[in-house]
C-alpha cells in the first residue's frame, strides 16, 4: 500500500542508501506496471563520460532544473559555467551545495534567482516529464531564459510513445504518495515544443541516449535538423 510519505521524503531516503524503485501507479497508488530500479547511485556520483553530450549542449549561464544531487551542475561549474541547481528535495539541494554549486530549494514553477537571464535551462535524466505536463514545463523553462536562450532536454529514444500518468517511488518496501510524470521521446518533441512556443534546433543521440536543443521562440519550422 502507498503510505503518507511525500516524493521528496522518499527520494531523500533513497539518496541515503534505501533500496529504491519507481513504477507506474493509478491515482490511488495501485501498481499498474512493475517497478524499475531507481538509478540513485549513478545520479549521486560524478558526471560520467556518457553525460558529455548533455554538458556540451549547454551554453553560458545554466540553470539545472531538477538538479538532483548535483552531478551535472557540478560538472558545468567546473567547466566555468555560471550554474544554479533547482530541486524540490532538500537533500538534493544540500548535496549540490556541498559540491560547491549554488542551489535553491523550490519548485521549478516558483520564482528562481535571475529569472529571465539564463542562457540554458537543463532538463536532464528525463526531467522533461516533471509534473506530467511537458508543454507547461517547457513553457516554464522558457520563462527563465534570456532572449536567445535554449532548453536542453534529455528524451527517450525513437519509438518510445508519449505517456503521462502517475508514478510512485518505493523505498525499502514502502511507497510514497503518487506523483504526476510524463515520458517524452524524440518522436513527439517537435509537436510538444511547438505547443510550448519553442523551436527545435537539433535532436541528436549521445551514446545510447538522446537530447533535444530547443530555442526560445515560436514554432518548430526554424532551424530544425535531425542528427543520427
Amino acid at each position: 500500500m502507498t503510505g503518507d510519505v511525500s516524493f521528496s521524503a522518499a527520494f531523500a531516503s533513497a539518496l541515503r542508501g534505501g533500496r529504491a524503485s519507481v513504477g507506474d501507479v493509478d491515482a490511488s497508488g495501485a501498481v499498474v506496471r512493475a517497478a524499475a530500479v531507481l538509478p540513485v547511485d549513478s545520479w549521486s556520483g560524478e558526471a560520467r563520460p556518457e553525460d558529455e553530450g548533455l554538458l556540451a549542449a549547454c551554453s553560458g549561464a545554466t540553470i539545472d532544473l531538477g538538479c538532483g544531487p548535483g552531478r551535472l551542475a557540478a560538472a558545468l561549474h567546473r567547466r566555468g559555467h555560471r550554474t544554479l541547481g533547482v530541486d524540490v528535495v532538500e537533500e538534493c539541494v544540500a548535496r549540490t551545495r556541498a559540491r560547491g554549486v549554488h542551489a535553491v530549494h523550490c519548485s521549478l514553477f516558483d520564482p528562481v534567482p535571475e529569472e529571465g537571464r539564463w542562457s540554458t535551462a537543463l532538463l536532464a535524466d528525463g526531467n522533461v516529464g516533471i509534473g506530467g505536463d511537458p508543454v507547461a514545463l517547457l513553457r516554464r523553462a522558457a520563462q527563465v531564459l534570456a532572449p536567445g536562450g535554449r532548453v536542453v532536454a534529455e528524451l527517450a529514444g525513437p519509438g518510445v510513445p508519449f505517456s503521462a500518468g502517475w508514478m510512485s517511488i518505493e523505498v525499502d518496501g514502502a511507497r510514497c504518495r503518487p506523483f504526476r510524470w510524463a515520458v517524452v521521446g524524440v518522436d513527439d518533441v517537435h509537436r510538444l515544443a511547438d505547443l510550448a512556443g519553442l523551436a527545435v534546433r537539433t535532436v541528436e543521440p549521445f551514446g545510447s541516449r538522446w537530447l533535444a536543443v530547443l530555442d526560445r521562440g515560436a514554432g518548430t519550422g526554424v532551424g530544425v535538423r535531425m542528427v543520427g
